[in-house]
């Protein structure tokens, strides 16, 4: 089974691509949904966070993101401890939900392809970029924050023009309609190659 990477910076509208490709029957990972997932449910995660971040990292045995965007976003050696605790876990889980499917190829899509690495496993990886003024207006409108707040998240991940040279493929995010047909077209593409 193939493993097509879909990843972009925080609001470049990597979700909404991934929701056409499911649209298109292509079975999708969301590794952000899953990483919540565990960080709530898997017991030697949670004490892993616990252990790193202290008891305030849950309140009534679920993860206080509040607490835990606090010291993430302000500390980037913080950002970088979470991220080395959550990703094993998440990339074990893929493994374990690819086993499931019975496909010639998969998206796994992730923020993070290209920090963690795993974009290397990957048999094809795109990127999704937008404009930052439409990423900035996206963050503030989904997380209810200020462009100051949204600027820092932005921040705490690469830019574009680190990822580009790594990328199969580069998506710019633009308008609905020629997002839809630029997915039909990879589909196409794809499962002429992954037979």
């Amino acid at each position: 089974m193939k493993i097509i990477g879909l990843t972009g910076g925080i609001g470049s509208g990597k979700s909404v691509l991934a929701n056409e490709f499911s649209k298109n029957y292509i079975q999708v990972y969301n590794s952000d949904e899953r990483a919540k997932f565990l960080m709530n449910n898997s017991v030697d995660l949670k004490d892993s966070l616990i252990k790193c971040f202290g008891s305030n990292t849950y309140i009534d045995d679920s993860l206080n993101k509040t607490y835990l965007s606090s010291l993430i976003f302000n500390n980037r050696k913080s950002l970088e401890l979470m991220n080395s605790i959550v990703h094993p876990q998440v990339e074990k889980d893929f493994m374990c939900w690819m086993k499931t499917k019975d496909e010639n190829y998969v998206i796994y899509e992730s923020a993070l392809i290209f920090e963690t690495g795993s974009y290397k496993r990957n048999d094809f990886n795109i990127l999704v970029t937008s404009d930052l003024s439409v990423r900035i207006k996206r963050i503030m409108n989904r997380d209810k924050i200020d462009k100051s707040l949204a600027m820092l998240k932005i921040n705490n991940q690469w830019k574009d023009e680190k990822k580009i040279p790594l990328a199969d493929y580069i998506f710019v995010n633009s308008t609905i309609d020629e997002n839809i047909l630029t997915v039909k077209k990879l589909v196409t593409y794809f499962n002429s190659i992954y037979k």
